[in-house]
């Protein structure tokens, strides 16, 4: 009777485990979130992601009161503009092209501050750093804010958003407390500034030039290599399958579509993906805004670069390294800039310097001045075949090459630069230039 009972139990049990097997079995659901998070690459940031404002700056400030015009480019100074801007509400917008007499005194006339941007800038992406009222608005490119403070006494303050590339004006308006105030903090201030002279290259353009010599500083860094596995990690969809291999000038790293060569020689990466699709067809908000946001992805911005080109018609826009104190830095070989082309969906080139210029040698840097905006010009219209109508901007720079003495360093040379026929050329110190060295 006992070994029945026993019998009996043990049964029971084994029904009860039997039982609960099957409902585990029929309820069972693997966890495939774990699964492929257990394969999961994090997030990979080189440095700081940058807002649109930190990116997308003006570089000059020109002041033009009772026929005198003041200018800088100190970053500082600019900063202080925009941060006053960005308190202000822009209100009806509108195209006022047709309603220009006059687009040189527009830009340049007495009472005006001209705010100039490198490369023509989206209104729309400009919203995130100016409060402009109004759901929809017109969708324009500028590369001028001129702020006119001869209106102070009248019911709304002006401000013009212009593009000098096709001679396009749009109007905005700001309240008189804003813009009286502008006028008493800022534009009223202005000869603190260099005073700058104009050289009317065209019918359509003028360029502001200092009247006298202007101290700069020469900077040298320790440049730090950029770890290139952390580009794969961020580049590659599927990094797992890229192959890695050594060549003469430094990696390349490839998968069944794409490659990234990083030359250790030049410091420049590479990044290739031939087989994406060209038809590219986004607005030009689209793919400024879109090349930022990539760079931000991985945290690309390991040095002040600013946005100052782009160009619809090839899908590509490109970044310029800048000075701390806020001059355009150019280069040979390109280790001064960013590059971006996109096909319809993903990125097709991305070029960039493999280094940052984090350790700036402070105990060798050194002031030194460089000539006057009429000796840099003087030098130009001199030159065999110069045509005035092909120079499309002029400004002091930088020129970033390595130390002639010690390789392992970079030096930031400062320079008179040229745009001339679509095309960066450099003034160098020799008997004031000497010699022009093409940029590319």
């Amino acid at each position: 009777m006992r070994y029945e009972h026993i019998k009996s139990w043990i049964l029971t049990v084994l029904v009860l485990v039997s039982i609960l097997l099957t409902w585990n079995l029929w309820t069972y659901q693997p966890n495939y979130k774990t699964m492929e998070n257990s394969n999961y690459v994090e997030e990979v940031t080189l440095s700081e992601k940058q807002e649109v404002q930190k990116i997308v700056r003006p570089d000059q400030l020109l002041y033009h009161v009772n026929g005198q015009h003041y200018g800088t480019n100190n970053t500082t100074e600019i900063e202080k503009v925009i941060k006053e801007m960005s308190g202000w509400a822009f209100f009806d917008v509108k195209k006022y092209t047709n309603e220009v007499k006059n687009f040189k005194e527009l830009i340049h006339g007495s009472g005006n501050t001209e705010i100039k941007f490198p490369g023509e800038v989206p209104i729309e992406l400009y919203r995130s750093v100016l409060n402009i009222e109004g759901k929809k608005i017109p969708s324009f490119n500028f590369n001028r804010i001129i702020i006119n403070v001869e209106n102070s006494a009248k019911e709304n303050g002006i401000v013009y958003f212009v593009s000098t590339v096709n001679q396009q004006v749009y109007i905005s308006h700001i309240s008189t407390a804003n813009l009286n105030e502008f006028k008493h903090d800022f534009y009223q201030k202005a000869a603190k500034f260099p005073k700058h002279f104009s050289f009317q290259a065209t019918d359509k353009r003028t360029i502001f030039l200092p009247e006298k010599v202007t101290e700069m500083t020469t900077y040298k860094y320790l440049p730090v290599t950029l770890d290139s596995e952390e580009f794969k990690e961020a580049l590659f969809s599927d990094p797992s399958f890229v192959q890695k291999s050594f060549v003469p000038t430094g990696e390349e790293y490839t998968n069944d579509s794409s490659k990234m060569t990083v030359n250790f020689e030049s410091n420049l990466l590479r990044y290739v993906n031939p087989t994406v699709e060209e038809n590219y067809i986004n607005t030009s908000y689209d793919l400024v805004k879109r090349s930022i946001d990539f760079v931000n992805e991985h945290g690309g911005w390991t040095d002040p670069y600013r946005y100052v080109y782009k160009n619809e018609y090839t899908h590509s826009v490109t970044f310029r390294l800048y000075s701390m104190d806020g001059y355009p830095v150019f280069s040979g070989n390109g280790i001064s800039e960013i590059s971006e082309v996109w096909g319809r969906d993903e990125i097709n080139k991305y070029i960039r310097p493999n280094i940052a210029l984090e350790l700036p040698l402070t105990t060798e840097m050194v002031k030194v001045t460089r000539p006057s905006g009429q000796d840099a010009l003087k030098f130009l219209q001199n030159k065999k075949n110069f045509k005035p109508g092909l120079l499309e901007d002029m400004v002091l720079g930088y020129r970033m090459d390595r130390d002639s003495k010690e390789n392992k360093l970079i030096v930031l040379e400062p320079a008179w630069f040229y745009l001339y026929d679509k095309s960066w050329g450099e003034i160098t110190m020799e008997e004031l230039g000497g010699m022009q060295h093409g940029l590319e």
